[in-house]
């Protein structure tokens, strides 16, 4: 089995490469479960964000990993591959699993430290667990990955002095102004993005702030929090009209402003500059607008570069973040290593379970009239001893698992325990398990992953 990670990002892909590769949130269950159906995908996550889409596998080959990937994208989003594979980044192995680390410490993001990607990463797990195209593997790597994130959060200043996508609309619009005192500003979409843009604007001081949004409920719900004026999408016009900044970031899969409605607008504004700054992935705004005089239209591209302010403090502590990320990323290694010998241990300790119980039932019948709390002590102290026991062969066979010529010592090992029925019937046990799931009408992925590796 290969892990491995295919994606594009800021850094590799435009947003108007990257729009093209959003997953809508709805139609997600169904992309994780055709993506698990492609052949050698054995699990597989999908994280969709407005910087980046990343896709993680387990995979029983590299080459078909890699092959079966695009294939998906291909098919899932009706593009021919040459138009998306250069702008590809793919990751195996160990590089893959740093890669999502970095992410989730806020490393890779545009702003550095942000600490919405943690939230987005464990949405992205979320999504796949629920439809059960997760495993052994990325389950431990992802919860692995979360900790590591809220590690790097609570155990270092890199989320400190707050900076985000939404404090870098803010910049930019200050930028243009100078200050936002007596703006008026147009917050364009009603989650969790809007609000917080909101509210940056409010504290570098707003005069008003109108919330537009399709759902009017929404719009007044968010309004109500932040103090600032609703209106449904039908009213969009006139609050053109008024506002000196709009700032558009909605969960909408294309153009929600158009071109038409802005030069509607400007005939009413008598000449006053308008300014719009779009944050959203897929963009809402028509990038067409940016021909009409008067109108000067940014998208989050243009906000890579704005945010300065606390960037050096966040690089230091980065370096803090990755001694973190470096002792989680030497932990898991550690556990994909014995990852192959699970089966092994597990034999081992059933053995010796089973013996020891069988001891207990010949302690019963020989003692009948032992207690309760006499026979808890008796199970209690035999099971301590086979602890015991266990613990130096079971610690000998994690250190042989990290030795890639350690084929013939555990085969030794299974040998000497006699552990050959057990280790096939359970091998027995699982081709059956992998059998009914591929037979299913909808494949899931298999739960808990086996590997013998001698």
């Amino acid at each position: 089995m290969h892990l491995m990670t295919i994606g594009l990002n800021y850094k590799t892909a435009p947003v108007a490469v990257r729009e093209q590769f959003a997953f809508a949130q709805d139609s997600l269950p169904l992309a994780l479960k055709q993506l698990r159906q492609s052949k050698g995908i054995l699990e597989c996550v999908i994280l969709s964000t407005c910087n980046r889409m990343e896709i993680y596998v387990v995979c029983d080959q590299l080459h078909t990993g890699r092959y079966y990937i695009k294939t998906f994208l291909e098919q899932w989003f009706g593009l021919p591959k040459e138009q998306f594979v250069p702008h590809l980044y793919i990751l195996e192995a160990e590089q893959a699993v740093r890669h999502l680390f970095k992410v989730t410490c806020g490393l890779d993001s545009m702003v550095i430290g942000e600490t919405q990607i943690l939230g987005q990463v464990r949405q992205g797990i979320a999504a796949a667990q629920e439809v059960k195209t997760t495993g052994t593997i990325l389950n431990k790597l992802f919860l692995q990955a979360v900790t590591v994130g809220k590690k790097a959060h609570s155990e270092t200043a890199i989320g400190q002095n707050a900076v985000s996508v939404s404090y870098a609309a803010v910049e930019l619009g200050k930028r243009i102004f100078g200050d936002f005192t007596g703006k008026t500003v147009l917050v364009f979409g009603a989650g969790e993005m809007s609000e917080l843009t909101a509210k940056h604007l409010q504290g570098n001081g707003a005069a008003k702030v109108l919330v537009v949004n399709r759902s009017r409920e929404r719009a007044e719900r968010v309004a109500r929090r932040i103090q600032a004026e609703a209106y449904s999408f039908d009213q969009l016009d006139s609050a053109l009209v008024r506002a000196d900044v709009v700032i558009a970031s909605t969960g909408a899969e294309g153009i929600v402003l158009s071109k038409e409605q802005v030069a509607r607008a400007l005939l009413q504004r008598r000449s006053r500059p308008l300014f719009l700054i779009d944050i959203a992935v897929p963009r809402d705004i028509d990038p067409a607008v940016n021909d009409l005089a008067d109108v000067y239209l940014y998208d989050i591209d243009n906000l890579q570069g704005i945010v300065t302010a606390n960037m050096e403090e966040r690089e230091r502590e980065a370096a803090k973040v990755w001694t973190l990320i470096t002792a989680e990323l030497d932990a898991f290694n550690t556990w994909m290593d014995t990852l192959g010998v699970v089966p092994l241990i597990t034999a081992l300790r059933e053995k010796a379970l089973q013996a020891q119980g069988e001891a207990m039932q010949r302690i019963e019948r020989k003692l009948p009239d032992l207690s309760e709390r006499e026979r808890r002590v008796i199970s209690k102290q035999t099971k301590s001893i086979i602890n015991q026991l266990l613990r130096d062969p079971i610690q000998r066979l994690k250190e042989l698992a990290a030795d890639p010529d350690s084929g013939e010592a555990l085969a030794l090992f299974e040998h000497f325990f006699a552990l050959e029925e057990l280790l096939a019937a359970h091998e027995a046990e699982e081709q059956q398990q992998v059998q009914k799931v591929a037979t299913a009408p909808q494949k899931a992925a298999i739960g808990e992953v086996k590997v013998r590796t001698y």
